[in-house]
């Protein structure tokens, strides 16, 4: 086999042309790559807008009150409506993730030809990718920030215990029991906030969800599977007739109070809540770092998971084990 090579390079300075040209290739195989494991956005709608590097974003609410009353034709007194407005803030916070090359890594790479290993390219962008998801589902303790799964302003109760020797659990509970434990979430959801806000999403832990994504409503081919009912028989699609969106999501199986399974019925709004992105994933410059060594970064700008509208989530808890 004919290897065409070069000769050496004969110090960093000369690399490092060489260096910025393959980190820009492995810059486009990032952004080529997809985590589809770490897809927070379809479970919380994701806001990229504003300026990236803004410190964080400030909005305002705005709540009218008033009631109209019989008044006679001679009135000067007509019942007037008030508005009151309130303001809040939310802060962003920079994360980011790195690798290096050295000089033997990048004479070797032009010797024989080859791209430089884009591994730990991919390993960073991955780190980025991982945490920006641990941020949206479960928040983050040092930022104090609470994410989808864990936002103590979310109303929460265990599902009743009336399944096999008085347990929660999907598992020891009939398929009608489970229908229930689902639409008393959602109802809940309604009767909180006076019949304003519907519940359109579920989102289940893996075990639940696998159970009634087999469990049958019958025995024979060509029956439906629980799922399939829920999704056509529930307060919000008989309300709507709307499909309620059901999946699962790996975050949830150790959310309860006691880290067991928790269901979430919310409505997937921006109105209710949001991921903030102002920044996405963003590959820095190559720069050289020592006599023999380059090194590369990714970085990303977060405000986390905000929920503005709490009254249109509900938490449902303990209708799984917690994993041993």
């Amino acid at each position: 086999m004919n290897v065409q090579t070069r000769q050496p390079f004969a110090d960093a300075q000369a690399a490092y042309p060489f260096v910025i040209g393959q980190g820009r290739n492995i810059e486009a195989r990032i952004y080529q790559r997809r985590y589809p494991t770490f897809n927070y956005a379809a479970h919380v709608p994701v806001v990229t807008e504003g300026n990236e590097w803004a410190i964080g974003t400030t909005f305002f609410t705005v709540d009218v009150a008033g009631q109209a009353k019989f008044i006679s034709g001679a009135a000067n007194d007509l019942p007037l409506s008030a508005a009151t407005r309130d303001q809040g803030t939310h802060d962003f916070a920079m994360i980011g993730a790195g690798w290096d090359w050295n000089m033997e890594e990048v004479n070797q790479a032009a010797l024989y030809g080859i791209p430089l290993s884009d591994t730990k390219a991919m390993a960073s962008s991955q780190a980025i990718e991982r945490m920006l998801n641990d941020i949206a589902m479960a928040g983050h303790t040092e930022m104090n920030w609470t994410g989808l799964v864990n936002n103590s302003a979310v109303s929460r109760a265990d599902v009743a215990a009336d399944g096999t020797s008085s347990s929660t659990y999907w598992s020891a509970k009939t398929n009608d029991q489970i229908l229930r434990d689902i639409n008393d979430l959602i109802t809940s959801v309604r009767t909180n906030s006076a019949e304003v806000e519907w519940a359109d999403t579920l989102r289940l832990p893996p075990e639940a969800f696998r159970l009634i994504a087999t469990r049958r409503l019958g025995s024979g081919d060509g029956l439906l599977t629980l799922i399939e009912y829920i999704r056509r028989n529930n307060v919000y699609t008989a309300e709507t007739g709307q499909p309620l969106d059901i999946q699962p999501l790996r975050e949830l199986a150790t959310a309860s109070n006691d880290g067991g399974g928790r269901m979430i019925a919310y409505r997937r709004d921006l109105e209710v809540l949001r991921f903030h992105l102002p920044m996405p994933r963003r590959v820095l410059q190559p720069r050289q770092k020592t006599l023999m060594a380059w090194e590369q970064g990714v970085i990303a700008r977060t405000g986390g998971t905000e929920i503005r509208l709490p009254g249109a989530m509900a938490y449902g808890d303990e209708i799984t084990a917690a994993p041993t």
